[in-house]
């Protein structure tokens, strides 16, 4: 039981990395918008370094190639109808209130919590020091990510309280998915590797066919200059993410 409370506080703690945005209230509007479009090549970047360099070689360390890019595939393919309906569903001769790709990126984020949460559950089942670790590991992959989600939320139309309110539900799925991989270890892992590939899938399809075409917008060099360089240091900080992990 002891094993089970910690597993719960730490995806708590995990869960709360979402609220990171809460410091952009402290910054007026026109700072704000300024960061925006820079925290959309950031999180760009570190959709598709954490697909290529997280999902991807955890999901082959288990599973065979064939497997794990026929999920990648339908991973995609699921994001691309699900934004074609949600298109036809909340936008109206083309007008859409708040840009498609935010709910695309609640969904995304909300399975990839839930697969972290299974991640925390079952090595605190393991033993409590292994599940701390765990626990930090994911910390440090989470806290870059939050606040290109946020940042993503808030460009895409949604107001700054509104895009926390959002972000903090998606974080939210960690809870349960800690709650599952701590009851459901043994029987839950095979779901877990086919979930990886699947999420790459999705990440992958929001960071190519929907931030990196709006990051194309801005015309003038020196904000495309930047944008390339907070691309980069979106991957560049999941592969540091993963590289604390590994020791």
């Amino acid at each position: 039981m002891a094993n089970f409370i910690w597993a719960v506080s730490a995806s708590v703690v995990v869960s709360s990395i979402s609220l990171i945005g809460i410091f952009t209230l402290l910054l007026k509007d026109k700072l704000l918008q300024k960061i925006l479009f820079l925290l959309i090549s950031f999180s760009a970047g570190g959709l598709i370094g954490g697909a290529f360099l997280h999902l991807l070689p955890e999901a082959l360390e288990n599973s065979a190639s064939e497997i794990v890019f026929s999920n990648l595939i339908i991973g995609f393919i699921f994001f691309f109808i699900l934004e074609k309906y949600l298109h036809w569903r909340h936008c109206h001769n083309g007008v859409c209130s708040v840009h498609v790709f935010t709910y695309l990126n609640l969904f995304g984020d909300g399975v990839h919590n839930f697969i972290d949460g299974l991640v925390i559950g079952s090595s605190f089942l393991i033993s409590v020091h292994f599940g701390v670790v765990t626990a930090l590991v994911i910390i440090f992959h989470e806290i870059p990510q939050e606040i290109g989600d946020f940042g993503v939320l808030v460009y895409g139309g949604f107001s700054k309280l509104k895009a926390l309110y959002y972000n903090f539900l998606t974080a939210l799925t960690c809870i349960a998915g800690t709650i599952c991989g701590f009851f459901l270890s043994e029987n839950i892992a095979n779901f877990t590797h086919l979930l990886l590939p699947f999420t790459a899938g999705g990440f992958i399809y929001i960071g190519a066919c929907d931030l990196i075409p709006e990051i194309h917008k801005q015309s003038q060099s020196k904000k495309s200059v930047y944008a390339i360089v907070t691309f980069i240091l979106g991957i560049i900080f999941i592969i540091l993410a993963r590289a604390i992990g590994n020791h």
